[in-house]
């Protein structure tokens, strides 16, 4: 009987072999593993979420390698674009046209140098980079091919014909010519009303337009093909600096503001490099 008292008085704990002081323990160590478990895996989300320095430094690398034409290709085409087309229509001036240095006509280089900012460096990026790599989704992937890929590319084939065909049959006649004329009224002409520019600038086009879209093929024609298979950031001043021996011709038959009366007759050869007076 006493040893069943015996028994019967002992705590639940020790009937089962456990004490309180065990019990705590054992919990603070499950608390302590549990923490020491989540601040782990913390510790990898936050190793995985961040960069390593290694990655970081190859970027950086790659990044510095970059040549600022391919890093900012649309502030460097802009400025080549402007810088071009006023040099081009000075060449005319001084060599082609022997005048002196105060004699040059600042009022004519300052329609190239707006046209060249606002068209050829702003309107025409836009056009050509932005708006084509839309219309003509294989152009980036057919850019960074090699010659003999080139060839095996039907699809990238047919959308550089296709941009070749929008620019010489489209841009150029439709829009260039008639902002080129449009810009000249602006500068030289003596009206302050823009319906009058536009007026006398798309009448003067018309007059002129078999001449300059004959010369314009056969200059834009063979270098587009040349421009539209290469790289994006190079393209485009590839394409300006064909267009500084076509600035030349623009400026040496079209620049003038007294064309009629100077009664000359002007020819430019094919490559657009060379030009002829004839009285």
């Amino acid at each position: 009987m006493i040893s069943r008292r015996l028994i019967a008085s002992r705590s639940p704990f020790q009937q089962i072999g456990r004490s309180p002081m065990r019990m705590a323990i054992r919990r603070s160590t499950n608390n302590t593993t549990t923490t020491t478990a989540k601040d782990a895996a913390k510790k990898s989300e936050t190793i995985a979420a961040k960069p390593s320095s290694s990655s970081t430094t190859s970027s950086a690398a790659e990044e510095s390698t970059k040549s600022f034409a391919e890093s900012n290709p649309f502030i460097f085409q802009l400025g080549v674009a402007t810088a071009k087309t006023s040099a081009a229509d000075i060449m005319v001036q001084v060599v082609v046209e022997k005048k002196k240095w105060n004699e040059i006509d600042l009022k004519r280089n300052g329609i190239f140098v707006v046209f060249g900012f606002a068209y050829l460096g702003g309107f025409q990026y836009w056009l050509m980079v932005n708006k084509f790599n839309k219309w003509f989704p294989t152009r980036a992937r057919f850019a960074t091919l090699t010659l003999g890929e080139k060839l095996k590319d039907t699809a990238g084939m047919i959308d550089a014909l296709k941009m070749v065909a929008f620019d010489v049959f489209v841009h150029l006649p439709l829009i260039y010519f008639p902002c080129y004329y449009t810009c000249k009224e602006i500068v030289t002409g003596t009206s302050w009303n823009p319906l009058v520019w536009m007026k006398d600038g798309v009448t003067k086009y018309w007059n002129n337009k078999e001449e300059d879209c004959l010369a314009m093929i056969k200059l834009w024609g063979p270098s587009d093909c040349i421009q539209f298979s290469m790289p994006i950031h190079i393209s485009m001043p590839f394409r300006h600096l064909v267009s500084f021996f076509w600035t030349a011709y623009v400026s040496f038959t079209r620049g003038g503001s007294n064309e009629e009366d100077n009664k000359l007759k002007r020819t430019l050869s094919v490559s657009g490099d060379s030009a002829k007076i004839e009285k």
